[in-house]
Order: structure tokens, then sequence, then C-alpha cells
């Protein structure tokens, strides 16, 4: 696994939040690192069904794009860029 590379996506979309019942399309753009883009898009499901309790159904891909992880608006994304790794021996 010494060639494979982490990526950093921009996945953006459209989610049904409700918070006062009244149902509304929200956009919604959010930066994850992935080896490709079927994993990033699934981490993005994974994490608004977690954190906002919504149904795949209720969360629409519009565009995944690969992005230079400078780009990325989460610190914490820019930081793993420039970790460099443990190494077992």
């Amino acid at each position: 696994m010494s060639g494979v590379r982490v990526k950093v996506y921009r996945v953006e979309g459209v989610a049904l939040f409700s918070p006062d019942k009244t149902r509304k399309w929200q956009p919604f753009i959010i930066d994850v690192r992935a080896l490709k883009p079927a994993e990033a898009i699934e981490k993005v499901y994974s994490d608004m069904g977690s954190r906002h309790k919504l149904k795949r159904g209720h969360i629409k891909i519009i565009n995944v794009k690969e992005i230079n992880p400078e780009e990325s608006k989460y610190k914490y994304i820019r930081s793993l860029e420039k970790f460099t790794g443990w190494s077992i021996e």
C-alpha cells in the first residue's frame, strides 16, 4: 500500500433539513479525504446521517471534484497533508 495516496475531494449538494417542520432543500459543501470519489460520497452520507439524522434519500449529491489540500476550508484537512506519518520497524 505504499503507492496509494489519499486525496481531498470537495462534495457539493443539497440536503433536506427540517429544523422547524418546514422542509427546505439547503445547499452544503463538505471537504473530505478519500482514496476515490465513491468513498468521498459514502463519507458524506455517513457524516450527514450521523450529525443531522438524515436518511440517504434526503441528501442529493450534485458535484464531486478533487481539490488541492491547501484549498480546503477545514484546518484539520490542511494539517493532515503535512503529517509525515509513523514508521514501524
